[in-house]
């Protein structure tokens, strides 16, 4: 014992491995993050370090650890993903910039021709920046929101700010970069200088930061549950019981990377659930289709979506739908990367055999992100009322712990104080010894027995009938 434990000592640490680029290994879990990252598989790993496809799995399940040669060429491999995942979200955050700056400008050129022609000026010829007095009072970015109204699309900017949508350069750039672009948004009306901006709040407090986040991401989640269930009812009340969850595990959320993405899988989980079936207000989808102005195309391509798997549905609306890319969407539905991509194979089959207008990617990409920003979503709850509720609930499920622990608290007394404080054995049966046999009581009498001795117990006189005396 004293050996082993010396040994253990002595060796270094599970994750140094000398000469590593880093001189450590990531986590397993990060390990595996990357190689999905690169659109690897653990084949193609173990071929480039030289090892079986088993002990990579091993490695990303933290099994055993990487050791000698091969850990080092493992880790340079692992450091060089990285390196180049940097380079390339370096690069999107490059074209996004720049494509924020198109729109800035493009807004600003438009305005001035408004200006232009209200005050009978000519237009300019090249586009002009806006001033400072032009432009209005800076928008602060909401805190902890990470997600548009409209799409529900995770873009993060230095600002933190939702990012404008991408030009051609920069759809160009997204996918140079491994990343999904984003569907073009619908060119936004003209800013009046009559209308100046109205900066969103900052939030202070907790309560703050939630009702930003539930304003800026319930109506988006209700569409999207409406497509993957086709019920109004069940998206309202998934997106209430996910916004619940998140309000009771707040202090986890609010230090989440995407608090967003966290009510957005909670939501999907509970619309999802195969339990609805059971319950007759949801076993049939509504009558009515994704709603008015969405074209006669709409409702076919919301049935074609209904009549999936659930894993397939989930896939599809959330690559083509949400615009997220490969990895994002195998990590959200907890598959792995080629299984995520044959159920996107499949579903893009299935769509097609059923609306062959739809048999181009590109096409449906864009069909079902404007099918998933303009459907009509359900009447949700204010902010407030969904944290009351949640709040009741919380106080009721407490009470209801604090009255169960002290039913059984009692019952434990009970047991405790009515038990028998010694053991008291069983009498063995008697048995004959030399012959003679064991004492026993009087047997169970008879019916008959029972009157017979009834009756001898009520007469007046005991004893034989010829030795009592008569009267002369």
């Amino acid at each position: 014992m004293t050996q082993n434990t010396t040994r253990k000592a002595a060796e270094p640490a599970a994750t140094a491995i000398p000469g590593a680029p880093d001189a450590s290994l990531p986590s397993p879990t990060e390990r595996r993050r990357l190689r999905e990252a690169k659109s690897m598989t653990e084949k193609q790993v173990a071929t480039a370090v030289g090892v079986t496809r088993s002990t990579i799995r091993s490695w990303e399940t933290g099994r055993t650890t990487p050791r000698g040669r091969k850990g080092e060429t493992y880790a340079k491999l692992l450091a060089g993903i990285e390196a180049e995942l940097r380079e390339r979200a370096a690069q999107a955050r490059k074209a996004e910039r720049e494509a924020v700056k198109a729109a800035q400008a493009r807004s600003a050129a438009r305005l001035h021709s408004t200006h232009g022609s209200q005050a009978g000026s000519p237009p300019p010829d090249g586009p002009e920046t806006r001033t400072d007095t032009e432009a209005g009072p800076p928008v602060p970015a909401p805190v902890l929101v990470s997600a548009t109204p409209d799409t529900g699309t995770e873009t993060e900017t230095e600002t933190g700010a939702a990012a404008a949508p991408q030009p051609d350069a920069g759809r160009a750039a997204a996918h140079g970069s491994g990343t999904r672009p984003e569907p073009e948004a619908e060119a936004e009306p003209e800013a009046t200088p009559d209308t100046p901006a109205t900066p969103l709040p900052v939030p202070t407090t907790p309560d703050q930061a939630f009702d930003v986040l539930y304003t800026h991401s319930a109506p988006s989640l209700a569409r999207q549950t409406f497509l993957l269930t086709g019920r109004r009812a069940l998206s309202k009340e998934s997106v209430e019981q996910a916004f619940h969850l998140a309000w009771q595990r707040w202090p986890e959320v609010a230090v989440d990377r995407d608090p967003a993405g966290w009510v957005r899988v909670a939501a999907y989980e509970y619309a999802m659930s195969p339990w609805h079936k059971m319950r007759r207000a949801h076993r049939r989808p509504d009558r009515a289709g994704p709603g008015e102005g969405q074209g006669p195309g709409a409702k076919a391509l919301h049935e074609a979506l209904l009549a999936l798997p659930p894993s397939y549905r989930r896939t599809l609306l959330l690559y083509d739908g949400l615009g997220l890319n490969l990895p994002e969407t195998a990590a959200e539905t907890e598959a792995s990367t080629p299984a995520t991509v044959n159920r996107l194979t499949h579903a893009r089959d299935a769509v097609a055999a059923r609306l062959p207008e739809l048999a181009d990617p590109d096409v449906l990409h864009e069909r079902l992100g404007a099918l998933a920003r303009t459907v009509t979503p359900p009447k949700l709850a204010p902010p407030l009322t969904v944290r009351s509720r949640s709040e009741r609930r919380i106080r009721l499920w407490t009470r209801a712990a604090i009255a169960f622990t002290a039913l059984i608290l009692g019952a434990t007394s009970f047991t405790l104080a009515t038990a028998p404080t010694h053991y008291e054995p069983r009498l063995a049966a008697g048995q004959p010894v030399g012959g003679v046999p064991v004492a026993a009581g009087p047997q169970r009498l008879s019916p008959q027995d029972l009157k017979l001795r009834d009756r001898l117990r009520a007469e007046p006189m005991k004893g034989p009938y010829r030795l009592v005396p008569r009267p002369v």
